[in-house]
């Protein structure tokens, strides 16, 4: 009954190797556009860091601060890539019916206070030992150097006042001083993105790029070569935003209703955050449902690891959400449907990655080593094949040269960097 229409619908997120060497050309012009201080649609925020060598040693405090647990780790940097954990302490920044560092009823002073106090722990309250602190802050934000981040809005549903505005890492040093220690000293500022590169780099030499692909969606490159005496560094393309790509009618839907209308074009269309209300919005259209159904990505990973000959989880799903029994040939096409949104996905970020290798190596690419980390990517069923596929058709026999690796925990490892770096 809704087999023909959903298959209609899937052909809309098909995506042909000239399409996908169109995304690549232009990823890469708008690349060098930015470095020629052209506008576009990537906002290439500076990180002012490079790449690690690989021989970074000694302790190190590590902050991962960008959600709502926090995290801090006490690690030691053993050179050649190795590294250990020696203390590990994380919170939550909100607990039900005790404390919520992250609502607009909490100030800068409580929050940072409750960081500089979990930190204490981490260092097991031992106030005449140095350290230094790296910090990854994935919050957006203005930077002019290693350590002067200052947060520009609170996302993902903070609202704690008196942070907005300010140096983040001015507001720690105050906590910890107000906490009666000031052996701990806060020196770099990083954002998850850059974090995933350099723990990699510090793993492997042949690392340039780092990327994630989870609820959101971002990736980073060290650029070398910049239009005036600028230092070779990593640059932060914020490529969610990127907005070279042709969409379809259901990606306007999702865009027009979105808490955002016309902006984080890529991002709409590849990250986990968006991916399941694509889908909802194609089965509004293919089933002629009267209201917009609720799917997360986590929905089209089970719809698709569904191989059952009667395909009895996706007809559970569907009756669960929708009370809808559906005919198995409508079935199959819910499936194809589910799987076209996620391929259409990765092949999207897979032509990012290679316009950003051809600005990078514009004569010949070397072996190289892509670093990933994010829960679509290590999760998402077709994902890492579709991803390679599209490598393939875009670089050819250039694409047996390159790697995507999972990079699990670089924020953390990132961070101690950043702060061994910055000393």
């Amino acid at each position: 009954m809704y087999a023909n229409i959903l298959t209609d619908i899937s052909k809309d997120f098909n995506l042909t190797p000239d399409n996908l060497k169109e995304i690549a050309s232009c990823a890469r012009y708008e690349i060098e556009q930015s470095l020629s201080n052209n506008p576009t649609s990537l906002k290439m925020l500076k990180s002012y860091i490079g790449l690690p060598s690989g021989l970074e040693t000694g302790e190190y405090l590590a902050l991962d601060f960008g959600g709502t647990n926090l995290r801090v780790v006490l690690l030691e940097l053993l050179g050649n890539g190795e590294y250990k954990i020696i203390k590990k302490v994380a919170k939550p920044l909100k607990f039900p019916g005790l404390y919520d560092f992250i609502s607009a009823d909490s100030t800068a002073a409580e929050l940072f206070d409750f960081i500089a106090a979990t930190i204490d722990e981490a260092i097991a309250g031992n106030h005449d030992k140095k350290y230094y602190l790296g910090h990854t802050f994935s919050f957006p934000s203005s930077q002019t150097n290693i350590y002067n981040a200052k947060l520009i809005t609170w996302t993902k549903e903070f609202a704690t006042i008196g942070v907005e505005g300010q140096i983040v890492n001015d507001l720690l040093k105050e906590a910890l001083q107000r906490q009666g220690f000031s052996n701990v000293e806060p020196i770099a500022v990083i954002n998850d993105t850059v974090a995933v590169l350099l723990a990699a780099a510090y793993k492997s030499a042949d690392t340039y790029i780092g990327s994630i692909y989870a609820t959101g969606h971002n990736t980073c490159y060290f650029e070398s070569n910049f239009n005036d005496d600028t230092k070779p560094m990593i640059i932060n393309l914020e490529i969610g935003g990127f907005s070279k790509l042709a969409i379809n009618k259901y990606d306007a839907m999702l865009d027009e209703n979105s808490e955002l209308p016309g902006q984080q074009r890529l991002e709409k269309m590849v990250s986990g955050r968006y991916i399941g209300e694509l889908f909802a919005y194609c089965l509004q259209q293919g089933l002629k449902l009267k209201t917009l159904p609720q799917f997360t990505s986590i929905d089209l990973s089970n719809i698709i690891n569904d191989t059952s000959a009667e395909l009895t989880a996706i007809q559970e799903l569907l009756k669960n959400t929708l009370n809808l029994t559906l005919a198995i040939e409508d079935l199959n096409a819910v499936q194809n449907l589910a799987a076209a949104i996620v391929s259409r996905s990765a092949r999207i970020v897979a032509a990012t990655y290679c316009g950003i290798l051809w600005h990078i190596f514009p004569n010949a690419i070397p072996k190289h080593n892509i670093v990933i980390d994010g829960s679509v990517f290590e999760k998402m069923p077709t994902v890492n094949r579709n991803m390679h596929e599209s490598l393939q058709q875009i670089l050819t026999d250039e694409s047996d040269k390159i790697s995507l690796t999972l990079e699990n925990g670089g924020s953390i490892l990132g961070a101690a960097l950043a702060a061994a770096m910055s000393k």
